[in-house]
């Protein structure tokens, strides 16, 4: 782990699940979040994921992407343009610096309409893993069916 190393891009599908998800795990009850006739009503075109799911997701990147051993030490982020559901939110990182164990690494969220957020996240990995490349974990593990042979 290096200063100028690349985080590998992940791609967020933005949903009405996610985004409704998100606020009820968050407990933000705000009916712009989950109710698409009141978030008109408000001037929205749809509802729109709050800013605690934008949060951790950013941060669930950056720990994905440097391995198990990551710690998150601060998380600051400005938001931008809505998620909306049907979009999709493309994560991108850059580490900026390194201190002995602790990162800093700049994340930004685009998806159809603009940058959804910029941010800065500090994280501390211990220093079995940064002797490790990065490495990106899948935010899903696909289950196929089985076959006859026990293949998928």
């Amino acid at each position: 782990m290096r200063a100028g190393d690349e985080l590998p891009p992940l791609e967020i599908a933005v949903t009405r699940t996610l985004i409704v998800a998100g606020a009820i795990a968050s407990r933000d009850f705000q009916d712009v979040h989950h109710d698409a006739e009141s978030a008109r009503a408000k001037g929205s075109p749809d509802i729109f994921m709050n800013i605690l799911t934008t949060n951790g997701l950013v941060g669930r990147y950056v720990t994905d992407c440097l391995g198990p051993t990551a710690v998150l030490r601060g998380l600051a982020i400005r938001l931008g343009a809505p998620n909306y559901p049907g979009d999709t939110m493309v994560l991108t990182g850059r580490i900026e610096e390194v201190d002995g164990d602790t990162a800093v690494v700049r994340v930004l969220g685009a998806n159809g309409i603009g940058r959804h957020v910029s941010a800065t996240v500090t994280v501390s990995v211990s220093p079995v893993s940064l002797m490790s490349p990065l490495y990106p974990v899948s935010p899903v593990s696909p289950v196929l069916p089985s076959t006859p042979g026990g293949t998928p």
